[in-house]
């Protein structure tokens, strides 16, 4: 089944505006594949570490969250969206790239009803998008 995820910026020390995109991705898709996903919607390079982890907000990333960290060679090309949902209520996913600069996304599956693929249509694909899309690597000399 076809799932809608709404992927929205929800921290960074480098802009203070607002986006978000809708991607669509197979439920069968996994946590490696939503990383990529992520990745492609926010044109962002693929050139740092990555983990996800569910929590009640943003800010308490600690250890009493439920953290997928890729300790494991393979792990987050094991963990599907199936077995990550449905999340307990209150939860959100976040999805946490660079530890450096720290791009924090928050991560929200649709109410929309889940769909067969179309044909001819290759998922994941983004299908909106709302505000400017940060760049990963400002120029802050402007």
């Amino acid at each position: 089944m076809i799932w809608t995820f709404k992927i929205k910026l929800a921290f960074t020390p480098f802009t203070e505006q607002s986006w978000a995109a809708e991607i669509e991705i197979d439920s069968s898709a996994t946590l490696e594949e939503l990383h990529l996903a992520i990745q492609d919607a926010v044109e962002f390079e693929n050139d740092h570490l990555y983990e996800f982890y569910i929590s009640k907000t943003e800010s308490s990333h600690h250890p009493g969250a439920i953290r997928f960290d890729d300790e494991e060679e393979g792990f987050y090309s094991s963990v599907t969206l199936e077995n990550v949902y449905p999340l307990e209520t209150g939860k959100s996913l976040y999805y946490l790239f660079d530890y450096g600069d720290n791009w924090l996304f928050k991560i929200t599956k649709s109410r929309k009803k889940p769909h067969g693929p179309q044909q001819g249509t290759c998922y994941p694909r983004r299908i909106s998008e709302i505000g400017e899309r940060p760049v990963q690597y400002p120029d802050f000399d402007e």
